[in-house]
């Protein structure tokens, strides 16, 4: 390996905490890989990384190491794309929940790699937080306000939320007209991955912004299984409209309190602030812009 491909081994292997991972993104054997960054620590008269039986991690010089380098990189990548006319290309790993990528992502995904042929692309989907630098994922869709995620965060839209039961539930506890009138009522908990607690109804009256937690016999942290626990009549439940058009439509569910609606939800892609934006990560985000942007949401 040359100077440059060491560099970018030992990006990885920080960013992956795992020489087996490092490798395999990179397409080498992973003795390859060790013996390389053995290589480069003898050149340098430093110790980049402690290696222990489970993890890799940088050692205060390799932190030091790994920013430089990602700066020296950067530069270069950015100094070749301005003298050569390439297409971005690569592997392009990105996360979104699976109905938000079934709904919006998929109808529009032939465009996007007939546009840029030379991009691969995996979509992971799911609820769950994710470790964009650990497990070598370059952007998140998530909803919600990034808050302290050390991430960068690009805005793609607001999504308007609504509360809905099932008929049946409502048969049994009634249609609440106000905020007031949820007394007796219950929500399928939605557990939050930020805070593990169920997140409360949120309800505005007028410009004023209330949230009334109700009880709730069963709790779940999926939202996809939190709108099947409605669909049976477990209870209430806000999410964004989009993800009831069809249950509405056709009488699965029913709009409540719709004088009293959540407040709208930001979108956004997230990805890591210490990471040179990739050209082939610039142009998906410019790409999802543009979708959310032309999406009814």
């Amino acid at each position: 390996m040359d100077r440059l491909d060491c560099m970018r081994l030992f990006i990885r292997v920080v960013e992956r905490g795992s020489f087996t991972a490092a490798a395999a993104d990179l397409g080498i054997p992973r003795s390859t890989a060790t013996e390389a960054l053995k290589g480069l620590e003898a050149h340098l008269g430093a110790r980049l990384l402690d290696r222990t039986t489970r993890h890799v991690a940088p050692t205060m010089d390799g932190q030091d190491y790994y920013r430089r380098c990602l700066s020296i990189l950067g530069d270069l990548d950015e100094a070749e794309s301005m003298l050569r006319d390439t297409q971005p290309r690569g592997l392009l790993r990105v996360d979104a929940h699976v109905l938000m990528t079934r709904t919006f992502l998929l109808p529009r995904l032939p465009e996007f790699l007939d546009r840029y042929p030379k991009i691969d692309l995996h979509l992971g989907q799911g609820d769950r937080r994710v470790d964009l630098v650990r497990e070598g994922v370059d952007c998140v869709i998530r909803s919600g306000e990034p808050g302290n995620s050390g991430m960068i965060g690009r805005r793609l839209g607001t999504l308007e939320e609504v509360t809905v039961a099932s008929p049946d539930y409502l048969a049994r506890h009634g249609v609440p007209d106000s905020p007031d009138a949820l007394q007796g009522h219950q929500v399928v908990g939605f557990v939050s991955s930020r805070t593990g607690e169920v997140l409360p109804l949120e309800l505005m009256t007028g410009q004023t912004l209330r949230e009334i937690r109700l009880p709730s016999r069963v709790s779940v942290n999926n939202s996809d299984t939190m709108a099947d626990l409605a669909r049976m009549g477990f209870g209430l439940v806000q999410a964004p409209r989009y993800r009831f058009v069809d249950d509405l439509a056709s009488g699965r569910l029913v709009e409540v309190l719709s004088d009293h609606p959540p407040s709208p939800t930001p979108l956004f892609a997230l990805y890591p602030q210490n990471r040179q934006l990739a050209p082939r990560l610039r142009v998906f985000l410019d790409w999802l812009v543009t979708v959310f942007k032309e999406a009814d949401l």
